[in-house]
């Protein structure tokens, strides 16, 4: 059996969304593996200010995608991100807040834990 996944508060990792459905291995968690090289690790809760950055980079998450079964982001959404993604965003000042819970260890090896701590929901 599998050990449980550890968040970056040092406890068992706690879903993330279900609806939608997030996570790389779509689970609705935050949980990484080998194949997941962009660390889609980091439970944020969407804004329009995010959401609106992220197209402009090149990843147009609010836009539907129905052949894919997505449809689309909208602010409030959780979701997990890429921790580079999340990295860059704060350091553009536009990033969203997130759920430490649910944001995975391996986060910590691309951001560190006083900037997460500094975007956690209350």
């Amino acid at each position: 059996m599998k050990a449980p996944s550890i968040n970056v508060l040092g406890g068992v990792l706690e879903g993330c969304s279900t609806t939608p459905m997030t996570g790389y291995f779509r689970n609705g968690c935050c949980d990484t593996g080998p194949g997941d090289t962009g660390l889609h690790t980091v439970c944020a809760v969407m804004t329009a200010e995010f959401l609106a950055l992220s197209k402009y980079l090149g990843n147009d998450l609010s836009t539907p995608r129905p052949e894919f079964g997505f449809a689309g982001l909208k602010p409030g959404d959780r979701w997990c991100l890429c921790a580079a993604r999340f990295m860059q965003a704060h350091d553009e000042g536009a990033a969203p807040q997130i759920v430490l819970a649910a944001t995975h260890q391996r986060t910590l090896e691309v951001v560190p834990l006083d900037v997460l701590q500094g975007c956690a929901l209350d």
